[in-house]
């Protein structure tokens, strides 16, 4: 039985989560993110709850979880409301400055997440990926489409796999990029959506960056400078490359049952990847814009 009182739930119809989501309000007038999940599909979610006020505790800007519990449907969470649009409509039509310091900040607070260390009981990070490529590449195999010059991606992860030696793993948040941000009514970056959490190399969260990047490229570039405070290792660049090419395999198969529209979008995705990669030649991408010397020489 919910606890909190809601005078009115509208349903959201938006993402890809399972949950049943509204936007509730009490009878004072404040609004919460009241999701709901099947029982059947409900396992984690206490876990999900735990994990998420760990993060908050950072102050990291998202919506906060107030209620867990179980209800008729299932289990229930209510989060704190964020007022505000989403940063993928908002961040591209602004100036270069600003969707450049939006992805700074984008960065600082992903590095503020990857401060929550992984349980000690992790399986080994390079056995545990090894596992997952190996995985992505046999379905891609036997996947009835391919993508034109795919093998680059294959022949990039053999090649790199030596990469995954000694990675450290952290808490992720599963799925970090710009479409799982909101610009709020002050004009702050919120982060939401930490349904798909983790643990894992925290280099590997940046996976979803292309996302980001197809969007903004400034956003992007600023995202890895805040992360890094502008000092990014060449190690970086090619295990995302690595990481990147793992996603893009399975990318195609998945696309399948949600239709020809989704599989179009990954096809696109694609080649846009082997375009930035120079084919999987460059482990730099082209969108990527280091942070200028002249910005490192006025920093404090």
């Amino acid at each position: 039985m919910i606890q909190m009182k809601f005078v009115t739930k509208e349903p959201i119809n938006k993402g890809w989560s399972c949950d049943r989501k509204y936007c509730a309000v009490t009878a004072d007038g404040t609004k919460y993110l009241l999701r709901i999940t099947l029982q059947e599909k409900s396992a984690g979610r206490a876990d999900m709850f735990r994990m998420q006020q760990e993060v908050a505790a950072l102050d990291v800007p998202m919506c906060k979880p107030v209620e867990l519990g179980a209800c008729e449907d299932g289990v229930y969470m209510i989060q704190t409301w964020i007022d505000g649009d989403d940063a993928e409509s908002v961040i591209p039509s602004l100036p270069d400055t600003e969707q450049y310091v939006y992805g700074l900040e984008a960065g600082r607070i992903l590095r503020k997440i990857h401060s929550i260390p992984a349980p000690e009981t992790r399986e080994d990070w390079e056995s545990r990926f090894n596992r997952k490529m190996d995985g992505k590449i046999r379905k891609y195999m036997e996947c009835p489409i391919h993508y034109e010059n795919g093998q680059a991606f294959i022949d990039y992860i053999q090649e790199n796999r030596y990469l995954l030696k000694g990675r450290p793993q952290v808490f992720q948040h599963g799925d970090y990029h710009i479409g799982n941000m909101m610009i709020d009514r002050d004009g702050k970056l919120q982060i939401i959506d930490f349904d798909r959490y983790d643990f894992g190399d925290p280099w590997e969260e940046f996976n979803r960056i292309v996302w980001s990047a197809q969007k903004s490229p400034l956003f992007a570039s600023g995202m890895v400078n805040g992360y890094f405070d502008g000092d990014v290792p060449l190690e970086f660049w090619k295990l995302l490359a690595l990481y990147i090419a793992s996603n893009t395999l399975s990318s195609v198969y998945w696309a399948i049952p949600f239709g020809q529209d989704e599989v179009n979008t990954m096809l696109n995705q694609a080649k846009d990847i082997l375009n930035w990669y120079d084919n999987m030649r460059n482990p730099m991408p082209a969108w990527y814009l280091p942070l200028d010397a002249r910005e490192k020489n006025r920093r404090p």
